[in-house]
């Protein structure tokens, strides 16, 4: 449903090499009823398919306005870029910002809408619920996003008494008004992780906040390689723990410690008390040790899981997880402190440090020549 001069929600989708997710984002959004709308794809030069899918959907979508980024102004990163542009030549007075990858269920924008005016928000953000089809998707995402849900409480982002704030990229609904006094994406135009930077200034400026838990609403499929996946994560872990090793290690430790190391000590107890290593009274103890821990860890992460709309089958995948989010974390912390990031064929230099500047690519692009709709 959609009406450009009398839009109430303008929906701005980026989209870099999306050949695989543009359409379906584009279309579950433009059949959205209820909201007046009007949807904006920034193609952010991309050289795949994406822009033939779009032309293809401009014929038969006439409102669906498209806009074609060329290059880079100096500063920028591409996304934010991306996201400034089309919220530029946007008219509603709310501003939806949604990525190609996501699928949003019928009449998800209406009632998300109409909850952000009835309870005076003015970012509504969702975590989408993941879809989750290979096993290193089932053992890495949901492992991931019990992490964030520690990280970034709903309740304590949702608090307006409390300093904590985030949004997922994935689906920020905002009011214009707040967006402009915010700085729009401008203010974080060199951010890797300008959502959280843009939720941030939202609430350190006096706006409301209400982040929650997508799955009935939105889905999404993140990564669709185990290479895009491993690029991916590594490239957002160390600034979701604010650059800091702390929190990253600690999840590592806690992983080893009480996810697989349990697991590996019971078989090499059970040997050295067969061998005559260990007294089989002890051994016994610490067998059962391991167990109550096992249990207990698995127990906390159903729940966990149940909290964040994942399927609790997934918990066949919890020690794979384990093991492999940790070394994400581990390589996530070795490659910003090493300076450098490489993401969707960019590749940005960065500051290991919390306190010292933002991104920039490597190299330059010079300025942006040409957006065209």
């Amino acid at each position: 449903m959609s009406g450009d001069s009398q839009a109430r929600v303008s929906v701005i989708i980026p989209a870099r090499n999306e050949e695989a997710n543009i359409e379906r984002a584009v279309r579950s959004v433009e059949s959205q009823t209820g909201v007046p709308l009007e949807v904006i794809v920034v193609d952010d030069q991309s050289d795949d398919r994406t822009g033939e899918i779009l032309a293809g959907l401009k014929s038969e979508i006439p409102s669906l306005r498209v806009l074609r980024i060329d290059s880079l102004p100096g500063g920028w990163l591409g996304k934010p870029f991306a996201l400034a542009c089309g919220a530029k030549t946007a008219s509603g007075a709310w501003l939806l910002f949604t990525d190609a990858d996501t699928e949003h269920q019928p009449g998800s924008l209406q009632e998300l809408l109409a909850r952000a005016e009835n309870e005076r928000v003015d970012l509504l953000s969702l975590s989408p619920g993941q879809l989750t089809l290979t096993w290193w998707e089932k053992a890495v995402i949901p492992r991931v996003y019990v992490w964030l849900a520690k990280r970034f409480r709903f309740d304590a982002v949702n608090d307006p008494a409390s300093s904590a704030a985030a949004a997922n990229g994935q689906y920020i609904l905002i009011k214009r008004d707040v967006y402009e006094k915010a700085g729009g994406h401008e203010a974080v135009r060199g951010e890797l992780l300008e959502d959280v930077a843009l939720a941030k200034r939202v609430k350190s400026s006096g706006g409301r906040l209400l982040f929650l838990a997508g799955a009935p609403w939105v889905q999404t499929r993140m990564y669709r390689t185990f290479g895009e996946m491993w690029q991916g994560w590594t490239k957002n872990m160390y600034l979701l723990a604010d650059k800091k090793l702390t929190p990253l290690l600690a999840e590592v430790a806690a992983a080893w410690l009480l996810d697989l190391l349990p697991l590996a000590a019971v078989p090499v107890v059970a040997v050295a008390a067969a061998t005559g290593g260990l007294r089989w009274p002890f051994a016994v103890g610490l067998i059962l040790a391991c167990f109550v821990s096992a249990g207990w860890r698995a127990w906390r992460y159903v729940r966990a899981l149940h909290e964040l709309g994942f399927a609790p089958g997934l918990i066949r995948y919890r020690i794979r997880g384990a093991a492999l989010v940790s070394l994400l974390m581990l390589d996530s912390a070795r490659r910003h402190r090493r300076g450098r990031i490489e993401w969707k064929g960019r590749t940005y230099s960065v500051s290991p440090s919390a306190a010292r500047g933002t991104p920039e690519e490597v190299p330059p692009t010079g300025v942006a020549k040409r957006i065209t709709s």
